[in-house]
């Protein structure tokens, strides 16, 4: 081997090394986790619990809401029955023109049981997960809420968030 090949083989080396270390420590790291375990639905989320607080307890057994520590970001997560029988298609409908009429829609992919819609709404990120279990009779869902100044950091908190979501199939896990 030439030396020219050897050194291009060390340059290379390098290059990947120092991309590495970046990617691993430009990261924001989430070292302590809660997971909310949902009883009645079977749902469960891990949130990163040096970012995200219940500060009220919650109203119902449906869901909980969660609020960074400086309250500029909530994370929506919970369950109910789809009482009056929308298709999954329906739903997200009714999500674009309800909850996020005039967004700019940058990430919506849509599947045989779930969807997201993600994007921005005046000066807001919003990321929606949405499964539909139990043969459409139970909706799911899980949504974040954070400033666009704010989008790396909180971008990296949704991809961990999805990582560590599950939805629910009732108490039994048998869609009770």
């Amino acid at each position: 081997m030439t030396q020219c090949a050897v050194a291009g083989r060390v340059v290379c080396f390098v290059v990947f090394c120092a991309m590495f270390a970046m990617s691993v420590h430009g990261q924001p790291r989430f070292k302590n986790w809660d997971t909310l375990k949902n009883q009645r639905h079977g749902f469960s989320i891990g949130y990163p619990n040096d970012v995200f607080e219940q500060k009220l307890p919650p109203t119902t057994d449906e869901g909980g809401i969660f609020f960074s520590k400086d309250g500029k970001a909530k994370l929506l997560v919970g369950a109910f029955a789809n009482e009056g029988g929308n298709s999954l298609t329906d739903y997200r409908e009714f999500l674009l023109t309800e909850h996020y009429a005039g967004a700019i829609i940058d990430y919506a992919p849509l599947r045989k049981r779930w969807f997201v819609l993600s994007g921005i709404r005046n000066d807001e990120m919003f990321y929606e997960r949405v499964s539909f279990t139990c043969g459409g009779k139970l909706i799911n869902s899980w949504a974040m809420l954070y400033p666009v100044a704010e989008r790396k950091m909180y971008d990296r908190v949704v991809e961990a968030v999805a990582r560590k979501y599950t939805p629910g199939e009732g108490q039994t896990g048998t869609c009770d």
